[in-house]
């Protein structure tokens, strides 16, 4: 359980996350993942990662119960400096970044997808931002880097999810493959990248994120303010308490 590095080949690294049941990640482990990808992106002999998941899902976001246990604000307080890492640290990686998404990518798992440089999904593969009905807010920086303006506002405010499918239709997943090709097809797309030579794909990688037109850090540190807001109202565990008693059998 927890963040590991596999290398199958010289020049491609592979970051996978273990967090059962769903994957979705305590405060440490956001900080574990940023560590992993950062490394393996300082490496002068990679030149691609894949960023994978076991288990079910790709990503389930925030570790609800953790933040439920605590009484004050330190595990919120390191659960958005977390996820601020692992976000920045897919994005400014110094080589690019292909996520193989398998089963659920939601909350936090957006923002990882949002940053990555391409997404290999598998058939079954969804995408979303339940924020809303979990008394969180966040990611829309990176939902709006996957799907139009008004679907992503949509989305975001109803809490539905987009297909693999979908996403391919709009460009953001490159392709859709059966869950059990996944990875395969991950790494067949890392291993292209990783024959262009490594110095110029790290000036291309730089290249790229300097032409960005919208700041990926300052847009999602100003949503975070909107976190806090609601956490401090009291808002955000009043609708948390109600997402707990729903979700239970």
């Amino acid at each position: 359980m927890g963040v590991s590095t596999s290398r199958p080949t010289d020049a491609v690294s592979v970051v996978t996350v273990d967090y059962p049941p769903v994957n979705a990640l305590p405060v440490q482990g956001w900080y574990d993942l940023a560590d992993a990808v950062r490394t393996e992106g300082r490496d002068p002999e990679v030149r691609c990662v894949v960023l994978a998941a076991a288990g079910r899902g790709f990503n389930a976001g925030v570790d609800i119960k953790e933040l439920q246990g605590d009484t004050g604000h330190g595990t919120l307080i390191g659960a958005n400096r977390g996820c601020y890492e692992a976000f920045a640290a897919v994005y400014e990686c110094e080589v690019p970044v292909v996520a193989a998404v398998n089963g659920f990518c939601l909350g936090g798992g957006i923002g990882l997808v949002g940053n990555a440089d391409a997404i290999v999904a598998s058939d079954d593969a969804t995408f979303g931002l339940p924020e809303l009905d979990r008394g969180a807010l966040g990611a829309a920086t990176h939902l709006a880097r996957l799907v139009p303006q008004h679907l992503m506002r949509t989305l975001y405010y109803t809490s539905r999810t987009a297909t693999a499918a979908e996403l391919h239709a709009h460009g953001s997943v490159w392709q859709v493959v059966p869950a059990d090709g996944l990875i395969g097809a991950a790494l067949e797309l890392a291993g292209e990248i990783a024959r262009k030579d490594g110095y110029l794909i790290r000036l291309a990688k730089a290249a790229i994120n300097g032409i960005d037109p919208v700041d990926v850090h300052r847009s999602y540190r100003f949503e975070q303010g909107f976190t806090f807001e609601a956490n401090l109202s009291g808002t955000a565990d009043r609708v948390r308490d109600t997402f707990s008693k729903e979700a239970r059998p």
